[in-house]
C-alpha cells in the first residue's frame, strides 16, 4: 500500500499525455480513433462519456450522441466546456445517466482500477455500452515495460502503466454484468519511435504474441443490477439535463484560485 501511495500518478498522466505528442504515439493515437470510430459508428444515444488523462485525446469524435462529456484528473487554465475535473474512481454524475463510456487506457493509470470499472457501470444505463483499451502485457510491448523496469530505465509514457491483461478486464466486466461483445488486441509492430515512419511495418506477422494494445466492447446487461450501491450525497452529483456542457472541478481547482 506503500508503494502504491508514493507514485505519482499526475507525473505520470502528464508523460503518457506528452508521449502522444511523439510519431510513435500519434500513429497509437490514429489507430486508436479509426478503430473505435468504426466500431461505434452504429451507437447513438443522449449521453457519451469519456474517462480518460487528457482533454485533449479524444475518440469516438464521430458517433451521433446529444452530449460528449471528457473527465480529467487535474484542472488546467485551458480546459472548454464539457469536461468534468474529478477522480476516474468517483465520478459526480447521477447512475444511469450515460449511454456509452469510454475508458482510454483508464485503468493503466488508474490509482484503482477495479473502481474505475465499477463507477463506469454504475453510471452506464442498462444496455448501454462500454469501450476499453489498455496496453497488452503479452506483447512486444510489454516486455519493452518490463526491461524498463528491470534495467531502471525512466518509466515515462505508457510503461509507466499497469499493462493490465485483458483477460482480467473482461473478468471484472463479467461480475458487473456486464457481456462482452468484442475483443481485440492491433497496433502491431516494435515500440520504437523510427518503426511509427512506416506504416508496413504494422502489419501482424507471426512471431508476435498480439498486439500493443487491446480492445473491449461490452454491453451492460439490463437486468444486471450490483446490490447494497454506494450512497451518493447530491452535492457531488452533476445533474444532467438537456445537452448543455457540463464543468465542475475539485479541490485543486479551488486551491489553485486561492493561490493565485
Amino acid at each position: 500500500m506503500k508503494l502504491e501511495e508514493a507514485i505519482d500518478y499526475q507525473a505520470r498522466h502528464d508523460s503518457f499525455e506528452h508521449w502522444f505528442q511523439t510519431p510513435l504515439g500519434r500513429a497509437l493515437l490514429a489507430d486508436q480513433r479509426q478503430y473505435l470510430d468504426h466500431k461505434l459508428a452504429s451507437h447513438t444515444g443522449a449521453r457519451q462519456l469519456q474517462v480518460g488523462v487528457s482533454h485533449r485525446l479524444p475518440l469516438a469524435t464521430g458517433t451521433d450522441f446529444l452530449q460528449r462529456i471528457i473527465t480529467v484528473p487535474q484542472w488546467h487554465s485551458d480546459i472548454p466546456g464539457g469536461v468534468a475535473v474529478c477522480d476516474a474512481d468517483e465520478l459526480p454524475f447521477p447512475g444511469d445517466s450515460m449511454d456509452l463510456v469510454i475508458l482510454p487506457h483508464t485503468a493503466d493509470f488508474s490509482r484503482y482500477p477495479h473502481q474505475v470499472l465499477r463507477e463506469s457501470a454504475r453510471v452506464l444505463r442498462g444496455e448501454g455500452c462500454i469501450a476499453i483499451t489498455g496496453f497488452n502485457p503479452f506483447s512486444v510491448w510489454g516486455l519493452r515495460r518490463l526491461l524498463s523496469g528491470r534495467f531502471g530505465r525512466p518509466s515515462g509514457g505508457p510503461w509507466g502503466g499497469r499493462f493490465m491483461p485483458a483477460g482480467r478486464m473482461e473478468d471484472w466486466l463479467r461480475l458487473l454484468g456486464f457481456q462482452i461483445e468484442h475483443s481485440v488486441t492491433r497496433f502491431y509492430g516494435l515500440p520504437l519511435q523510427r518503426c511509427a515512419r512506416n506504416p508496413v511495418k504494422w502489419q501482424p506477422s507471426g512471431f508476435m504474441p498480439g498486439g500493443a494494445y487491446y480492445c473491449i466492447l461490452a454491453r451492460k446487461r439490463e437486468l444486471a443490477r450490483t446490490p447494497g450501491r454506494r450512497a451518493w450525497s447530491k452535492r457531488k452529483v452533476i445533474r444532467l439535463a438537456g445537452n448543455r456542457p457540463v464543468g465542475v472541478a475539485r479541490t485543486s481547482h479551488q486551491n489553485h484560485q486561492e493561490s493565485e
